[in-house]
């Protein structure tokens, strides 16, 4: 709309012009420049340029062929003999009130031995074709460093060997057989190469960039996307009519929903159009190339034009409407979660239709902009008959593609017409109609007619000015609408595609009691069933819905999985939206199916039944059916029996809080089955066990713990070891720290746990040393201490990451001493553990080093503890019992593990050598017998 290029013949000459500011001709004004491109404006015509239109003469080496304007920038291509011209739009800045456009040639690629007849030219795609062939390019930028000019100049070289095989003798006898090959017409054999394998079409290109460089240059390089060659029609006659290629177009499809001008639209999908006289292709060449549709047209076209919605193709007498496949590819394109069980789209495949036909008399030319189709005629009857009359055409080798056409001003006949396309709503409406005619026989053709519905307004919701539009609501609502419609179809009928129902009915907004009213019928009890309709019923009600059906909707849902799924039933009623349904109506259905195929999902179901009825006599005959470890393991079958999911927060059922009551180690064994089956994670259980005991978010309660404890004797995954440990742990401590008692009973005692987790650890002798010095004030916490205690003597436990969580525990007292040194011995500091124990209780000191100190810690015998307890001997005198029996001790084993030398080197000097004489009369008779 910014300017208009054309290409001018006068007096034999050829002019390629673009006439600038055009729009001010219509306001009157009759002012015209004509200038250069690249002529510099003066700032003396800037007024004057406001109010005239400029024609800008753009020279070129050739005369041009065809051009192409690309739709998202503005820049040119010009076709000419063996190249292509591409013209960079600019805008140039006189000053603040005025801005004008100007072309700046930038880049020309060579093509060797290609007459192009057509161009097209969008998102720097390009596509040319010849009289048969089809090529389309894609320029892609590259950093061009000024080292590499001169090699980014040539973007794909050309062919080594000549055209011909490299064969260049003209001998006689090449003479003689070339004038015998003239008498023949020599076809090159159908091919199409797409993406990669385009490149190996043969056809050299060479860049030549014309900007000038700067420090940032950036150049292209020619990326193959497709190469098509078709042969001429024949028949046993000869050449029936003259075969060509027209029409060629690249039409792009912008993502939807954005608010950006025209100028910053992002471009979603490309798609090429282009067709012979009686086949039209069209080709998605944006992140996949592939044939979307060929079109088969009724008779010969004349030119086609291609649009979101439409193809619009004119014959001699018609103009003929197809519908297109370009808004499912491109949906696919923008959407990743099309064709999944959230949302889905009509297949790309689907079949075109002719929509519509309407007579003109000689249409030679069509072109589209927005709702309008503008078509131009000549009315001339000999012309027409002419045109009809069948020729007999050879094709020449070396055919010339470039005709100048009759010079038309003194021919009658001539019109123009404007025609408004119908409205998109008005003929969704139309086509929803009619598919009404194939409702009742269930037939594929409904399906298609309400699939080119659904696409018709899709296209319509993805077009740029979509969101200005006056229709969007009407739009929006007829796309929820057709989703229904389509839902329905795939509901009622028995095709292989009825997954498809769950997708539509999703997109339609219609809630599940909504779509029940619209497929059962009242009364009608022998209704059938199709799979899609249950498709859809079994994964809404298996998901975490918030809508409750009603009793009646959630008894007539229970007739329908009774007739048609009857092994469904126990997981239909666990679901949420079926609160309402009667006990006593879906006991008798259980009741029905359990004869046919008994399980444990269904006995539990049955029992969850029974306590919603109240009936406890019929809950524990339920429950008494099977072992506790098979029911346990049942829950995995259906998890909503113990828990049902509300806005993503897990929510415990009547079953849980009945057999937290009840039968609380069933329930944490049926919760830890769960989590083994990732049927509930870590978190997800936490809540539910606090919901369950009513506790506040900072609190654990007992069921919690039990539920970690029962946890850490299956669980296998380290990440959830560690996490377990360090949870219990710290409950362990706040208990013990903070004097509070569970608020249940825990469901194992230590020893049971020592007896079946590998996590928690025999007690050590020097620990239960430690602990009856001290006589503890409370003995109701010795359950938590024992837990901790053995906890810490295993070597699960991670001590670097539990030190935060037992710092409460201060050695003021003997748990926190046993606790202290555990942590030390743990992470290797056995010197620091044994002057905790010589200053707290010297006693212990001894079991430790007997239980710890061996390998190559034994040295510390020697080296530590006995100087040490020197040491404190004397300063004490014969005041420590407990210190002159733990020496004697220490000089027992230090006597029978070093020589007597080394022995004696270790005895104080100031020592009562009766004490120590015993010691040493021990270690020399120990080498005497040695």
């Amino acid at each position: 709309g910014d300017y208009l290029v054309t290409i001018e013949e006068k007096s034999k000459a050829t002019f390629l012009r673009a006439y600038m500011n055009w729009r001010c001709m219509s306001s009157g004004s009759s002012r015209v420049c004509v200038r250069m491109v690249g002529h510099k404006m003066e700032e003396s015509y800037s007024e004057t340029l406001k109010e005239q239109m400029s024609v800008v003469e753009m020279p070129l080496s050739d005369p041009p062929l065809c051009i192409s304007c690309c739709p998202m920038n503005g820049d040119l291509l010009v076709g000419c003999k063996n190249k292509l011209v591409m013209f960079r739009l600019k805008y140039l800045v006189i000053n603040q009130n005025l801005t004008v456009l100007d072309f700046e040639r930038s880049l020309i690629l060579h093509i060797d031995n290609l007459i192009p007849a057509e161009v097209a030219f969008c998102a720097r795609h390009i596509a040319v074709t010849t009289e048969l062939d089809v090529l389309i390019l894609k320029l892609e930028l590259v950093q061009q460093s000024a080292d590499r000019t001169e090699q980014c100049a040539q973007g794909v070289n050309a062919p080594e060997e000549a055209e011909d095989g490299g064969v260049k003798d003209e001998s006689p006898s090449t003479h003689t057989l070339q004038l015998e090959l003239d008498e023949f017409i020599i076809c090159q054999k159908p091919v199409e190469l797409l993406g990669e394998e385009s490149k190996l079409c043969e056809i050299p290109i060479t860049l030549e960039s014309t900007e000038l460089p700067t420090e940032d240059t950036k150049s292209f390089q020619v990326q193959y996307v497709l190469f098509r060659r078709f042969a001429p029609d024949q028949s046993p006659f000869g050449f029936c009519e003259e075969t060509k290629l027209h029409s060629l177009q690249l039409l792009p499809v912008y993502q939807t929903a954005c608010e950006e001008t025209e100028n910053e639209r992002k471009l979603l999908s490309l798609f090429c159009f282009f067709s012979l006289p009686h086949v039209g292709y069209l080709y998605s060449i944006g992140k996949l190339v592939q044939l979307i549709s060929t079109y088969q047209y009724s008779e010969k076209s004349e030119q086609a034009v291609l649009t979101p919605r439409f193809l619009h193709v004119i014959t001699s007498q018609n103009l003929q409407c197809f519908t297109v496949r370009c808004s499912a590819a491109a949906a696919r394109d923008e959407d990743p979660y099309i064709d999944t069980t959230v949302k889905a789209c009509p297949p790309v495949t689907l079949d075109v239709c002719t929509l519509r036909m309407q007579l003109f008399i000689g249409p030679r030319a069509i072109c589209h902009f927005k709702n309008h189709i503008i078509l131009l005629t000549k009315a001339d009857t000999e012309d027409i008959t002419e045109r009809r009359k069948p020729t007999r055409r050879m094709p020449s080798r070396k055919a010339d593609s470039i005709k100048s056409r009759t010079n038309s001003e003194s021919e009658p006949g001539w019109n123009l017409y404007i025609i408004n396309t119908v409205s998109t709503i008005q003929l969704y409406r139309e086509m929803v109609d009619y598919s009404r005619t194939y409702k009742n026989v269930k037939t594929e053709s409904c399906i298609h007619l309400l699939s080119e519905a659904h696409l018709l307004v899709r296209a319509a919701i993805m077009d740029p000015h979509f969101l200005k539009s006056d229709e969007k609501e009407d739009l929006l609502r007829a796309f929820r609408e057709s989703c229904a419609f389509l839902g329905d179809c795939y509901s009622r009928f028995d095709t292989k595609d009825y997954h498809l129902a769950l997708p539509y009915y999703r997109m339609s907004g219609l809630s599940m009691s909504e779509v029940l009213k619209r497929l059962v019928s009242e009364g009608d009890e022998m209704q059938t069933y199709e799979r899609g309709f249950i498709f859809y019923l079994t994964h809404c009600l298996n998901e975490d819905s918030n809508e409750e059906l009603s009793k009646e909707s959630g008894n007539k849902v229970l007739q329908i999985f009774y007739l048609a799924d009857p092994g469904q039933l126990p997981h239909i009623l666990c679901s949420p939206c079926m609160r309402n349904v009667c006990p006593l109506t879906a006991v008798k259905y259980l009741q029905k199916v359990e004869k046919m195929m008994p399980s444990v999902v269904l006995t539990l179901t049955k029992a969850f039944l029974a306590l919603k009825m109240g009936d406890l006599t019929m809950y524990e005959r339920e429950m008494d059916s099977y072992k506790e470890t098979t029911l346990a393991c049942g829950f995995i079958g259906q998890p909503r029996l113990l828990h049902q999911r509300k806005e993503g927060i897990v929510t415990p059922t009547e079953f849980a809080v009945h057999l937290k009551e009840m039968q609380p180690g069933l329930l944490v064994a049926a919760t830890v089955a769960l989590h083994e089956n990732s049927k509930i994670e870590l978190e997800e259980a936490d809540t539910f066990f606090k919901m369950l005991c009513n506790s506040s978010e900072n609190t654990v309660p007992q069921l919690l713990v039990d539920f970690w404890e029962a946890l850490l004797v299956v669980s296998s995954r380290e990440e959830i070891l560690q996490e377990l440990l360090l949870r219990v742990t710290s409950q362990y401590v706040w208990r013990i720290s903070k004097k509070q008692l569970p608020e249940t009973k825990p469901l194992k005692t230590t020893e049971d746990l020592i007896n079946s987790c590998s996590h928690f650890g025999l007690i050590f002798p020097w620990v239960t040393s430690i602990m009856s010095v001290e006589c503890l004030s409370n003995k109701d916490f010795c359950e938590d201490i024992s837990r901790l205690q053995s906890l810490l003597c295993s070597r699960s436990i991670n001590i670097a990451s539990a030190l935060p969580v037992l710092e409460p525990l201060t050695e003021a007292d003997s748990v926190g001493l046993t606790v202290h040194v555990l942590c030390n011995t743990h992470l290797g500091k056995y010197e620091e553990a044994i002057d905790q124990l010589l200053k707290r209780c010297p006693d212990a000191a001894v079991f430790y080093a007997h239980h710890e100190l061996k390998g190559d810690d034994q040295a510390l015998w020697w080296n530590k503890l006995l100087p040490e307890l020197c040491k404190r001997a004397r300063l004490t005198g014969n005041d420590c019992p407990v210190l002159t029996s733990s020496l004697k001790e220490t000089l027992s084993v230090v006597a029978m593990e070093l020589e007597l030398r080394d022995f004696l080197s270790l005895l104080p000097e100031d020592g009562t050598a009766a004490f120590f004489l015993p010691h040493l009369l021990h270690c020399s008779q120990r080498k005497l017998l040695t």
